[in-house]
């Protein structure tokens, strides 16, 4: 590991004990540290909703102060964040009643654009990642940008493997016809 990120995980490691010992500077340190990624992460979860990732960024910062005495030091802090991040985020698309197979009919997506393959075309690949149905919008982040296998995206969204699996064979379709690529 480099010298800075070696300096930077110590520094990590010395602000969370601070943290969960009440150290409300420590945590404003951590959240400055780690707010990017993990709004990242919700941005992309949201669709692309702005205001409900800064909501669940938010949301997120809270459960971690309120849960900080339960992390174990097992991991990096940025994992066990991330990862409550995640299952914040997760557990709003469950509460607003995601359906699998809802809310975004494949013949309504529009077909329009050519198939994004530089930076400027990133605008479009966001507003067609956002347009997705929530749980394969979810299923393709987690899987696709985030790493995620299919066995922990299955466990984490209260699905069958193979279902995860269909939500990213249809997400990634949606996701070609939106981008107007012909297959």
């Amino acid at each position: 590991m480099p010298p800075a990120l070696a300096a930077g995980h110590n520094d990590d490691t010395d602000d969370v004990r601070a943290a969960a010992a009440g150290d409300r500077q420590a945590f404003q340190r951590l959240y400055r540290l780690h707010a990017g990624r993990i709004h990242g992460a919700m941005l992309r979860l949201s669709g692309y909703d702005h205001a409900r990732a800064e909501d669940l960024t938010q949301d997120a910062f809270v459960r971690a102060w309120q849960k900080l005495d339960s992390f174990r030091e097992q991991s990096a802090f940025g994992t066990w964040l991330y990862r409550l991040a995640v299952n914040v985020a997760l557990m709003d698309i469950r509460a607003r009643g995601a359906d699998p197979v809802g809310y975004v009919d494949e013949d309504s997506v529009p077909e329009h654009g050519e198939t994004p393959f530089c930076a400027a075309e990133r605008e479009e690949l966001e507003r067609a990642i956002g347009k997705l149905p929530p749980r394969a919008r979810a299923v393709l982040v987690l899987h696709d940008v985030e790493g995620w296998r299919h066995e922990e995206i299955a466990r984490e969204l209260d699905m069958a493997v193979g279902s995860s699996k269909a939500q990213l064979h249809r997400a990634r379709g949606l996701l070609r016809k939106a981008l107007g690529e012909v297959r």
